[in-house]
């Protein structure tokens, strides 16, 4: 792992649960010769300011996978409502400053963009959260609503998060897919960074009707009146929720063996 020149603890943490609707024991699906959560960590672990990666599971299972391939693991409670709750679990046992959430299903995860995420917190002590966006390139983003879009402020702080396409406009075609202006969409990318305190409380603060509405979690800091800082990358957000999703980001990562360049 690369360190950070930056004196500051920073923990990065890795939530993994077995169970799962569409795909049960999903982290241990094998990506080529490891398992996806291998992967994961190995490629989390290359972000320069990380300064620790822990696994985050409530199943011994994935404890033992994750323990073989030298990962260190935390074991947490089994009726956590997200990861978010399992990554805070994990923070209040811990000193780090700022801490990572980064989901266990993204075996392509880019440690450039995990960095990005994380240096406006380094610059800034009053940024409490922070994530990433990602310009849409395929019009038929824009009108899914399994695609979440964010829309910033000129300081680059969130002012929505939402399935709907933003911004609207009346410009748009009947399918709400085809934008007919010159606006540019963003999704977002669900990887996130909080100050420690921040994230210690998060979840007491009240679920708001945008919240419930949207099905988002992090509509629940906007709605408090906290801000969300949002990092513009070109990472490609793959995640896998179904075998299918394994056979594709299986090629693609296939392909990308011989691309591939270390990072640091």
């Amino acid at each position: 792992m690369v360190k950070s020149s930056v004196r500051r603890k920073i923990l990065g943490v890795i939530p993994a649960r077995y169970t799962s609707s569409r795909f049960p024991g999903k982290p241990l699906a094998r990506i080529g010769s490891k398992s996806m959560l291998e992967h994961v960590f190995e490629r989390t672990s290359q972000a320069r300011y990380l300064t620790g990666v822990i696994v985050a599971t409530d199943d011994e299972r994935i404890a033992e996978a994750a323990r073989s391939f030298g990962a260190p693991v935390r074991m947490t409670r089994t009726d956590h409502l997200s990861g978010t709750d399992r990554v805070a679990e994990v923070a209040s046992a811990d000193t780090a400053e700022l801490v990572v959430n980064i989901q266990g299903d993204e075996p392509l995860i880019d440690p450039a963009a995990i960095d990005a995420a994380i240096l406006p917190l380094l610059h800034d002590d009053d940024i409490a959260m922070g994530t990433l966006k990602k310009r849409i390139e395929d019009p038929r983003e824009i009108g899914d609503p399994n695609v979440v879009k964010v829309v910033t402020d000129r300081a680059g702080n969130a002012i929505y998060f939402s399935r709907s396409t933003i911004p609207g406009g009346r410009d748009l075609s009947r399918a709400g897919l085809e934008p007919r202006s010159s606006a540019t969409y963003y999704k977002h990318v669900g990887l996130y960074v909080y100050r420690r305190d921040f994230l210690l409380g998060y979840s007491d603060l009240p679920v708001g009707p945008l919240e419930q509405a949207e099905r988002l979690e992090q509509l629940r800091a906007l709605e408090n009146g906290y801000s969300i800082r949002v990092v513009e990358t070109e990472y490609e957000s793959l995640g896998v929720d179904t075998p299918e999703d394994l056979e594709r980001v299986s090629k693609l990562f296939e392909a990308s063996i011989q691309l591939a360049k270390p990072y640091g």
